[in-house]
Order: structure tokens, then sequence, then C-alpha cells
């Protein structure tokens, strides 16, 4: 008999918990049944694997943050650094505050085990490249120097947000108690980092 949608959120509730703190690779089948409070027999009558049953915790968890941050909305806005800084602000308290969501999030995009890559990519390459593709929009409006290449400026651009995003996200693992000093002195290293990409270092 096929899982009621209550069953099967309960279910996916039980296991992101137990991802979000084993992660993927430590976490057994058995842990995940035990967790649900259903035999590892149902459980994966429906979601057919653990794998399966992984990307679809994460659809969730992707499908949550993206509603509760308001990401299309943000986009409304025309300045592409002070979208970039407002969103990370959102971003930054919003994992403080669900540090599992938090935890789970980054071992899928930024240390995505190796049973799961090529799932990641095959299932969430569209999302992230049409988030990418947003952001270029609004860089597009950006006006840069005579010479300077747009596509090797969002590159460079974005390759340093990633490694702040990267950054905040394992120090708040390692720390989920960073206060809002911590994130403010954050925000302005990485806000000096931009400066320097913005407005050049050369005397």
């Amino acid at each position: 008999m096929p899982l009621q949608l209550y069953d099967k959120e309960k279910i996916l509730d039980a296991c992101f918990d137990v991802f979000a703190r084993y992660g993927y690779v430590n976490t057994s089948t058995t842990m995940l049944a035990e967790a649900a409070g259903i035999s590892k027999a149902l459980i994966f009558h429906h979601f057919k694997s653990k794998k399966e049953l992984y990307l679809s915790v994460l659809d969730r968890c992707i499908e949550k943050g993206k509603i509760e941050m308001g990401f299309d909305t943000l986009l409304e806005n025309q300045d592409f650094f002070k979208t970039k800084e407002k969103f990370s602000i959102i971003k930054f308290h919003y994992y403080k505050k669900n540090p599992d969501l938090m935890r789970m999030m980054r071992e899928a995009f930024y240390a995505t085990p190796e049973e799961l890559k090529m799932e990641i990519q095959d299932k969430y390459g569209m999302l992230l490249a049409y988030n990418e593709k947003e952001w270029r929009s609004l860089f597009e409006k950006v006006s840069l120097r005579a010479g300077v290449d747009r596509e090797q400026a969002f590159r460079l651009v974005m390759l340093t947000l990633d490694y702040f995003d990267n950054k905040y996200l394992l120090e708040l693992e390692n720390n989920d108690d960073l206060g809002e000093t911590y994130l403010r002195d954050f925000l302005k290293e990485r806000s000096n980092f931009l400066s320097m990409i913005r407005y050049g270092i050369e005397k």
C-alpha cells in the first residue's frame, strides 16, 4: 500500500535529522528506519534507496530555503553588489537559525559525497544555472572600466563570494554560537575584498 503524504513527510523530517547530523556517508539505512519508526522494507518501498531518500530530503531543504529567504523577490533590485550583500545577510541569519539545514546544504553543494556528485549535478544543475543566470543578468547593470572583460569580472566576483559563503558555513558549523559582532566583522572583511575587486589594488 503506497505511503500517505502525511507519512511521507514524517519520514522525510526524521531522515533529515539523521542526514544533517551524521552526513550521507555515515548514515546507514538502519539509522534512517529507526529514526522514522518504521521498517527498512517500508521506508524503501517508497524511496527505493538511501540516495533517492537523501535527494528527496534535499529537495525539501531547497524549497523551504528559497521561500523563506525570498530569493526571487530580492532579484527585483537593481544594484548587484547591494543585492548580494542583502542576500548574504538574510542567508547567514537563516542558516544560523537553521543549523541542521545549513549542514545539509553545505554537504550537498560544497562537500558533495562522491557517490552523489553525478545525481546532484543532474538534478540541481539547471537550478544552479538559473540562479547564476539571474545574478549574471543583474551584473550586466554594473558599469565596468574600458577593457575589462565582463565575464571574467563576473567570475572573479562570484569566486570571491563563494569563498566567503563557504568560510561562513564552515565556521558556523564548528561554532553555532556566532554572534552579531562576528557577522558584522565577517561582512566587513567580505566587503573589503569586493572593494579591492571593484576599485583595484595598485596605486
